[in-house]
C-alpha cells in the first residue's frame, strides 16, 4: 500500500510540475496593429504521465495519459486512460469509461461505452456499446456500429455503412451503397475503396 500511494504521489508531484511548464506565458499586447499574430506552437508534454483534469490544447503527449474526470490536447501516442478522453491524433490505446473521441485520425484501439472518431479516419479496433467513425479500416464491435465507409467487419446489434468492403455480422445491417442495403444476420459490401 505505501508503494502505491508512493506512485500516486510521485505521479501528481510530476502531473503539477508538467502542467506549470505547460501554462503559457504572460506576454504583452503588442501597440502596433500591423504586427503578425503569433501563433501557439504544440509541445511535447515533459513527463510520460500527464494527469489530465481539464483541455491542454497545445499538448503531445507520449505516454500515459490519465483523464480525470476530462481531458483534451493535440494528441497522444501511448495510452490515454481514464473517465472522457479528447485528441486530435490518437496512436496506441484509449480506454476512457464514458467516451473516446479522436477528432482526426486515430491508430488503435478505442474501448468504451461511446467511441467515435466522428470527423476522423481510423485504423483498428473500436469496442463499445456506440462506436462511431468517419471511416475504418478495421473492426468495429458493439450494441451500434456507425460508419460512413468501412473497409474491415461490424458486429453488432445494430450495424450501418454508407458504403463498405467486408461484412457486418449483426440484427439490423445496412449498407446503403449496396445492392442488397439491408440484410439480417450476415450482410456484405464489395466496394473497393481507394488507398488513403
Amino acid at each position: 500500500m505505501k508503494k502505491i500511494m508512493m506512485s500516486l504521489c510521485v505521479a501528481v508531484t510530476c502531473a503539477a510540475v508538467s502542467a506549470q511548464e505547460a501554462a503559457p506565458a504572460s506576454s504583452p499586447t503588442p501597440t502596433d496593429s500591423s504586427a503578425p499574430a503569433v501563433q501557439p506552437v504544440s509541445e511535447k508534454a515533459s513527463w510520460p504521465v500527464w494527469l489530465a483534469f481539464n483541455s491542454a490544447d497545445d499538448i503531445d503527449i507520449v505516454g500515459l495519459r490519465l483523464t480525470l474526470p476530462y481531458g483534451e490536447c493535440e494528441s497522444v501516442t501511448g495510452f490515454d486512460l481514464g473517465i472522457y478522453g479528447r485528441c486530435r491524433y490518437m496512436e496506441g490505446l484509449q480506454a476512457n469509461i464514458l467516451r473516446n473521441e479522436a477528432l482526426d485520425i486515430m491508430s488503435g484501439i478505442q474501448a468504451g461505452i461511446y467511441n467515435t472518431a466522428g470527423r476522423a479516419d481510423l485504423v483498428g479496433l473500436q469496442l463499445g456499446l456506440w462506436n462511431e467513425a468517419r471511416s475504418i479500416r478495421g473492426v468495429q464491435v458493439g450494441i451500434i456500429n456507425v460508419a460512413d465507409a468501412v473497409e474491415g467487419i461490424q458486429i453488432g446489434i445494430i450495424n450501418r455503412a454508407e458504403s463498405m468492403y467486408g461484412f457486418q455480422v449483426g440484427g439490423v445491417n445496412i449498407i446503403r451503397d449496396s445492392e442488397m442495403p439491408f440484410f439480417p444476420i450476415v450482410n456484405i459490401g464489395f466496394e473497393v475503396f481507394p488507398c488513403y
